[in-house]
């Protein structure tokens, strides 16, 4: 799913999510079409707790523990 990429998710992350605890997805942010569930950035943010970017910086600390903040 593309907005797991983006936010640097596993694939099935949204559909995890979604199943589990649907609540963190605020009405209208979150819709099935077919078999394809597409949610929107509001969504994951919510749903995340975390912007794009941020959900990016964080993946790259995590990928290269050796920077630090000065």
């Amino acid at each position: 799913m593309e907005a797991a990429k983006r936010w640097v998710k596993a694939d099935d992350y949204v559909r995890q999510v979604y199943r589990k605890t649907p609540e963190k997805f605020p009405p209208g942010t979150i819709r099935k079409f077919g078999k394809q569930l597409v949610v929107t950035r509001k969504g994951m943010e919510s749903a995340t707790g975390e912007t794009e970017i941020e959900a990016k910086q964080f993946a790259s600390i995590r990928k290269n523990p050796n920077i630090r903040d000065l």
